[in-house]
């Protein structure tokens, strides 16, 4: 029998982003995935180094892989819907455990204890929350890309955004944004200096 996890997920480059605002550059599911995967894992490198922390900076990186798995089936639903009412919220997490259920049965019956802790991860566990901070830091600078593009689009978002990154509590991500936020809103000319 055949199994179609793997081929499923390739799908999430289909899987746009940003859906209900105007984009200078689109962005997909599978390149936002990548991109959290990386901070996510700086993140817990960093926590791990400068503050003594005790994380997991791969399985933070594979969290943060399959973070939005789901939304292949679900597809991504604009930020505006999901969180500003309560019932389409927990709607919606009911139809992403259903989608979660269904990605997990595309594997063979052994490998599914591997994936179901990144697919259904304990939110209360350290990396979760480094993904978390993850998610909101790739949501900043594409926030900062595109209204270093003239963009004024996004305007509210990041505002928005570095607000709830300066509430969060972990210094390691106060010092991922004074470190490693500033590039991004630099030419590549300003970055290769």
């Amino acid at each position: 029998m055949a199994n179609h996890f793997f081929a499923y997920l390739s799908r999430m480059k289909h899987i746009r982003r940003w859906g209900l605002m105007r984009n200078t550059l689109p962005e997909n599911d599978m390149e936002h995935a990548m991109q959290a995967a990386m901070i996510a894992h700086g993140l817990a490198v960093l926590g791990n180094t400068r503050y003594g922390r005790n994380y997991d900076p791969e399985h933070a990186m594979a969290l943060a892989l399959y973070h939005d798995a789901s939304e292949v089936i679900t597809g991504d639903l604009p930020t505006p819907i999901k969180h500003n009412n309560p019932h389409i919220k927990a709607e919606y997490r009911k139809i992403e455990r259903v989608a979660v259920r269904r990605l997990l049965e595309m594997l063979p019956d052994d490998m599914r204890p591997a994936f179901r802790p990144l697919l259904e991860s304990d939110p209360e566990s350290p990396e979760w929350l480094l993904v978390r901070a993850a998610d909101k830091l790739c949501a900043y600078t594409k926030c900062l890309e595109e209204t270093k593009a003239g963009n004024t689009e996004f305007l509210e978002a990041r505002d928005s955004l570095i607000a709830t990154l300066h509430a969060n509590p972990l210094p390691e991500v106060q010092e991922f944004i004074a470190d490693f936020i500033p590039g991004f809103g630099m030419s590549l000319d300003q970055i290769s200096r």
